[in-house]
């Protein structure tokens, strides 16, 4: 089939990237000329596993990138995958769906063929139906039934994108006819896992129920290492005889510092906006962000609790993405933490294996290192706020250190003498 993917950051590059290895024509649509110029230089503008080797493998063949949408004319389904950031009330922002919807209905005004249009963006119950459907049929000057609306959720992990990708658990296909429906499914013919069909709208609350669903199980378990913390109890042994429940399950039940990146915060936040509108007030989801927004500043206290006064004490932090295999410091719990550090007149010395220059826009006077070693030298104490696999080796390394206080908001060291915040 050939596929126009509107949007090349995360979701629509990765996306594309898997279309294509699925045997599509995929062209990605990019306003960014360099992130265009980059992914048709086979040189991808985002850290994922595996996916430099689908563009070398692809481009110039099933996939390329475009600043324009001239593919669109020729497409057979156009997937949506651009950004929906949060307005400052906690709402989705829809501007770049509406541009989108309008672009790609300009494209296609001049085209009698049949079409499906995706959006694999996530988006409040209701988006597809009331905003992309008459976006796009108002600026092509069609009808219902000349082109057709889906809504595809994504569920892609950071780090593990391609993956999930590949091998999901489910594939939900939001649709209200049966042409639109078989469009997609036949995009995912080599995929075999269930496809989910339901309605337009259940199938948007369907990713943002899976995903707040996700972010109350971590500040669950949060708020239960904060009870274990203070009862001498290790919450990873708690957590893994709960987790062996098959009514509960083992994932997302790891203890700590707090959940970040692109989606979480945002969608869970979205989720409220969008039930206060209704006149609703999701109590378990104020507690969800409540608990999440509190978790660094019990590092922070206990971090205080081993070193006294934090001003002129030189603090070394490891990690500073929101999680492993990844340069994504969106939320990133390292963030508020080295804000008060230096707001409390620490020295920060950083060290993140992808992280460095995302962060370095945010804090310039930190000492960013080539290693966790050069971070130690000297340091008061560490705080480790990402598991990377390699923290998981360090062991002399602390012996740098100035004092051994080790204070880790994700668990991943395996050497003696560390303290969890939780744990």
């Amino acid at each position: 089939m050939k596929i126009a993917v509107i949007g090349g950051g995360y979701v629509g590059l990765v996306s594309g990237a898997c279309f294509a290895e699925l045997g599509n024509d995929v062209t990605i649509i990019e306003i960014d000329p360099a992130k265009v110029l980059a992914i048709n230089e086979q040189q991808p503008p985002i850290y994922e596993i595996g996916l430099e080797d689908l563009l070398k493998k692809h481009i110039g063949n099933r996939l390329c990138a475009s600043i324009t949408y001239d593919s669109v004319a020729s497409a057979d389904i156009i997937f949506i995958c651009v950004g929906t950031p949060p307005n400052s009330d906690g709402s989705a922002n829809l501007s770049y769906i509406e541009s989108a919807s309008a672009m790609i209905g300009a494209a296609r005004r001049t085209v009698p063929t049949y079409c499906v249009v995706v959006v694999k963006s996530t988006v409040p119950p209701g988006t597809t139906a009331k905003i992309v459907c008459p976006g796009v049929l108002q600026s092509a000057h069609k009808t219902e039934g000349e082109i057709g609306f889906v809504m595809n959720p994504e569920f892609l992990r950071e780090g593990r994108a391609i993956a999930d990708f590949m091998h999901p658990d489910r594939i939900v296909i939001g649709s209200a006819d049966d042409r639109a429906f078989n469009y997609v499914a036949e995009a995912y013919h080599k995929i075999d896992v269930p496809v989910i069909r339901t309605s337009l709208s259940a199938a948007e609350m369907i990713k943002y129920t899976s995903n707040a669903f996700l972010a109350m199980k971590i500040s669950f378990s949060n708020e239960i290492g904060n009870i274990c913390k203070q009862l001498h109890i290790d919450v990873y042994e708690v957590m893994r005889g709960v987790g062996l429940d098959h009514r509960i399950g083992t994932q997302f039940l790891n203890a700590g510092v707090g959940f970040g990146g692109s989606c979480f915060p945002k969608d869970v936040s979205s989720l409220i906006s969008l039930a206060k509108a209704i006149g609703e007030d999701p109590l378990i989801l104020h507690a969800v962000l409540k608990v999440n927004t509190q978790q660094p500043n019990r590092l922070l206290k206990l971090l205080r609790a081993r070193i006294g006064n934090l001003n002129g004490k030189k603090i070394a932090v490891l990690g500073l993405a929101f999680k492993d295999n990844t340069e994504d410091i969106r939320d990133s719990k390292a963030i508020p933490v080295i804000q008060e550090l230096l707001l409390n007149g620490a020295s920060v010395s950083a060290y993140d294996p992808m992280a460095v220059e995302a962060m370095r826009k945010l804090f310039p006077t930190v000492t960013y290192c080539h290693s966790a070693g050069h971070a130690l030298d000297g340091a008061d104490a560490c705080l480790v706020m990402t598991e990377w696999p390699e923290f998981g080796k360090i062991n002399k390394e602390f012996e740098r250190m100035k004092t051994r206080v080790i204070i880790e908001g994700r668990r991943i060291l395996s050497c003696n003498g560390t303290e969890g915040i939780c744990w």
